[in-house]
């Protein structure tokens, strides 16, 4: 009897959450305990645009403190492989770019919006053995740490219609053999779906 009442609590419980969300719950309170990959976002606004707005996306040339440089147009790509999916009028530029010149590209591209990126913040923590052996320091193993910054400015009239932060950590069952670039593409995207505001 105890057990039958046991099973019927259970499926009581299951019955109000769709498995997809169960998945997508679970999901983030691993990353958000640190075993898997972990992303969040700061948006300073709230606006929302339509899907066949037009984005040019561009990163500066800003060098990251911390240990291990990305590659340096690497924020432009995982934005652009990000976005892509949810608005279809996307292009980037192929290097990093000062502000100024990246607006002249937009508004030359014929783009509503730029996405103006940098990689604020980088730490390559030790997650491989040749790693360990180059830098053979306890203090430096774990999990690796990203800051992406984000502004984005409608080219005809310059206004600043968003900024964001977003900080990743990478987890402990996914650490080995990553890098802080590896780490940002999931929230990146995550941003492009909410400037549609479409749920995950």
């Amino acid at each position: 009897m105890r057990n039958l009442l046991l099973l019927l609590a259970l499926l009581s419980l299951t019955g109000c959450m769709k498995v997809s969300d169960m998945a997508s719950s679970t999901e983030y309170y691993l990353g958000d305990a640190g075993v898997l990959d972990h992303g969040r976002t700061e948006r300073m606004a709230s606006r929302r645009l339509q899907q066949d707005s037009f984005i040019y996306i561009a990163q500066g040339s800003f060098v990251s403190p911390g240990h291990g440089y990305p590659r340096p147009n690497v924020v432009a790509e995982e934005a652009f492989k990000g976005f892509v999916q949810y608005f279809p009028l996307v292009r980037r530029a192929k290097q990093p770019l000062g502000l100024e010149e990246a607006m002249g590209q937009a508004r030359e591209a014929g783009a509503h919006y730029l996405l103006y990126t940098r990689f604020a913040y980088s730490d390559d923590r030790i997650g491989t053995v040749e790693e360990w052996e180059d830098q053979e320091a306890l203090d430096r193993l774990g999990t690796d740490r990203a800051v992406i910054q984000l502004m984005l400015i409608e080219t005809n009239t310059r206004f600043l219609v968003d900024t964001a932060r977003i900080r990743s950590r990478g987890g402990f069952l996914t650490f080995y053999d990553v890098q802080p670039q590896d780490i940002i593409g999931p929230a990146l995207e995550d941003y492009a779906r909410s400037l549609l505001g479409v749920a995950r």
